[in-house]
């Protein structure tokens, strides 16, 4: 049994349907701050299997020891935090007691009950502003923003915690964690029946196109039309999300088959710099829906260009993207289309 935190949220509601479809048990622990327990009902629904959910707070030690008591838990791949750059500046505290003091709970309880294996979901924000790309692991961290900053502790705290592994006289059961570093998830489940639901102004490109092609918001904003890049807008790394939870599930088996051991920064990502421009014409062309936007200011924080080598993932995980950026906007577009109003509907 695999125990999943966060379990109802965007990537994690797509990884349980990953994780159930390739034959796993699992057990979701979320408290639904950002999420709700509709989608799991959706990926009860398309995988045709039931898993167990638990309402509760990944801080609770309590909860956390009952559970690992009660049930056969074999690894733990932890979703469960906030994930907005922009609020993380205005909230900086509630970030770092929800991301990092959730993950030191989760360590010191699995550690009590003997389960070693975490994959651990992290961020490609952890780079900060980089000098050149593509991003590799082994590149200086330095990010930006306390949301960065709350990964990039979490990934050190992990990484103390595997190598001491190696001052330990006793240790049946060494540690085995995957940090994996993905860039901009985007798309959805082919079925239509889960995908992003942001709560309020959404903080990503994908969410906030669907979000005006349906009919929600007017424009699209687009931050800046003056980058050194080919069309003067940002570029990022989009990944479609099932090729993300894909990459989680093959982490964890690597984890479980002792391949990983000690602690390892994985970045996941295609390895394509994809325009905002790009996105909106393949949004366009591909779904035959117009997106307005316009032009607006740079926003404080943006860099030019961003994206992944994503070499590390294959030669570790034998993991590569899978989807292509049409595949990406259809699902998104499909999504959107027969939810407008999200789980909400």
């Amino acid at each position: 049994m695999i125990l999943v935190t966060g379990g109802a949220g965007y990537i994690g509601t797509h990884t349980c349907t990953e994780l159930l479809n390739s034959g796993y048990d699992v057990l979701v622990l979320d408290n639904y701050s950002n999420s709700s327990p509709l989608a799991l009902d959706r990926v009860e629904r398309i995988t045709q299997k039931t898993l167990i959910r638990i309402e509760g707070d990944a801080r609770d030690p309590d909860l956390l020891d009952q559970l690992f008591a009660n049930y056969p838990i074999k690894a733990v791949i932890h979703f469960a935090g906030f994930k907005a750059v922009g609020e993380s500046c205005q909230i900086p505290l509630a970030y770092y007691h929800n991301n990092f003091y959730s993950t030191l709970v989760l360590s010191q309880c699995m550690q009590k009950a003997g389960i070693t294996k975490l994959v651990f979901s992290s961020s490609a924000t952890v780079y900060g502003d980089p000098e050149v790309v593509p991003l590799t692991e082994a590149m200086p961290t330095n990010p930006a923003n306390p949301y960065g900053r709350t990964k990039l502790m979490v990934e050190q705290m992990l990484q103390d915690l595997a190598a001491s592994d190696a001052l330990a006289t006793d240790n049946p059961q060494p540690w085995g964690i995957a940090l994996l570093r993905y860039f901009n998830p985007v798309g959805a489940h082919q079925s239509g029946l889960i995908g992003e639901d942001p709560s309020g102004i959404p903080n990503n490109l994908m969410p906030f196109i669907t979000q005006v092609a349906v009919g929600k918001r007017d424009q699209l904003d687009v931050f800046g039309d003056d980058y050194d890049t080919p069309d003067g807008t940002g570029v990022r790394d989009y990944i479609h999300v099932v090729d993300l939870a894909r990459g989680h599930v093959m982490a964890l088996e690597r984890l479980l088959d002792d391949q990983i051991t000690g602690a390892e920064a994985i970045n996941l990502g295609t390895g394509l710099g994809v325009s905002v421009l790009d996105m909106v014409n393949s949004f366009t062309n591909n779904n035959s829906v117009a997106v307005p936007y316009q032009i607006a200011d740079r926003r404080a924080g943006d860099v030019a260009s961003y994206y992944a080598d994503p070499s590390k993932a294959f030669d570790m995980l034998g993991w590569s993207a899978e989807h292509t950026l049409s595949d990406m906007v259809t699902d998104s577009w499909r999504w959107q289309k027969n939810n407008p109003e999200g789980y909400a509907d």
